[in-house]
């Protein structure tokens, strides 16, 4: 009788495959992350491209220049400063006249002269006002005075403030408040004949403390300066 052939060592074969209808997983998607950086880094060079060029359009307002002004048109500064302090010391006043004036963006100057006293004894003042826009006057103001050796120093007066009495002759004061300067020169002048003898027996006011009043009427100009 034939009987079956007993298998030895034979072959392991795998489980056989399940067949199913399912379809097989799909491989994960590539979301490519490298777009996305790069379109936060092209939203982000606009963001700050577009407040680069709002902070370039915007107006740089300049110093701040206290409440001072220009003036409306040349000699105005003449009528602004009173000087009540020194013609009541001095006599009338008279014979205004003023300068070239500077309206720049840079800066703003103007200057007006006048005459105190009679036709014998008068003393003449010239007055200068400059306005700074845009540089800062104070790192000069300082050594400007000391070379023209105004060097006493007067107090209440603006930010900084410097006095010379000229000899007794008059007086120089330069102050400094902010971005604005301001000179008031003094000095007396006395009419003489040919041989250089004084017209008129007018005796000349003593000019000692004459700080006092140049002071009182810069800070009256000060005020109307800010009007």
């Amino acid at each position: 009788m034939i009987s079956e052939p007993e298998l030895v060592g034979g072959a392991e074969f795998d489980d056989p495959e399940v067949l199913t209808d399912a379809p097989p997983p799909r491989p994960p998607r590539d979301r490519r992350p490298w777009l996305w950086a790069l379109g936060g880094a092209v939203l982000a060079s606009a963001v700050w491209g577009g407040g680069l060029y709002a902070y370039g359009q915007r107006k740089d307002p300049g110093p701040d220049l206290g409440g001072y002004r220009t003036l409306a048109d040349e000699g105005a500064l003449c009528k602004t400063a009173k000087l009540k302090a020194l013609g009541g010391i001095l006599g009338k006043r008279s014979e205004d006249g003023y300068g070239p004036e500077i309206d720049d963006p840079a800066v703003y100057e103007a200057s007006c002269s006048m005459t105190f006293g009679g036709p014998d004894v008068g003393y003449s003042a010239d007055l200068m006002y400059t306005l700074h826009k845009v540089t800062d006057p104070e790192s000069e103001f300082a050594a400007r005075a000391k070379n023209a050796e105004i060097t006493t120093p007067i107090g209440g007066l603006g930010e900084r403030a410097f006095f010379n009495d000229v000899g007794g002759e008059g007086g120089e004061l330069r102050v400094l408040d902010g971005q604005v300067e301001i000179q008031l020169r003094l000095y007396r002048y006395v009419n003489t004949d040919e041989n250089g003898n004084p017209l008129g027996k007018a005796e000349p006011t003593d000019l000692s403390g004459i700080d006092v009043p140049m002071t009182q009427d810069v800070l009256a100009l000060m005020e109307a300066l800010k009007k």
